[in-house]
């Protein structure tokens, strides 16, 4: 899609970033839920719809800091990765007994797996 949104679209645009942002809230406080993609997300549909919004949501005191961090490719900061892995374990240790199937049990822990390794080898980590 070329040039501007247009004027139909661009509030359609800042509805979803709020509904977006309200995601990245819940994202910090549910462990296991991340909120970083929900506020970088949001910062591209208020940047789509009005940049007003956009300049909101990057002066938010943590939340701006975590989409201008992702937007130049800074990575996340070592504790934030730590908490981001162990938030990980504890939810899948708390919630594997309420699995009856074994095979489900099995692919639930190889998620979280997944998960600690996304964290730990690929999201590269912002130095300070």
């Amino acid at each position: 899609m070329s040039g501007p949104p247009s004027p139909v679209v661009r509030p359609l645009w800042v509805a979803l970033g709020f509904v977006l942002t309200g995601l990245g809230f819940v994202g910090l406080i549910l462990p296991g839920f991340p909120g970083t993609v929900w506020f970088v997300l949001a910062a591209a549909c208020f940047a789509r719809g009005n940049p007003k919004w956009e300049a909101w949501l990057l002066s938010r005191p943590v939340v701006g800091e975590l989409v201008r961090d992702y937007r130049e490719g800074r990575g996340m900061p070592l504790r934030a990765k730590w908490i981001a892995c162990t938030c990980i374990v504890v939810a899948v240790s708390f919630s594997l007994p309420r699995i009856p199937v074994l095979v489900g049990q099995v692919v639930w822990v190889l998620l979280g797996l997944a998960g600690v390794l996304c964290i730990t080898l690929r999201v590269p980590t912002r130095r300070p």
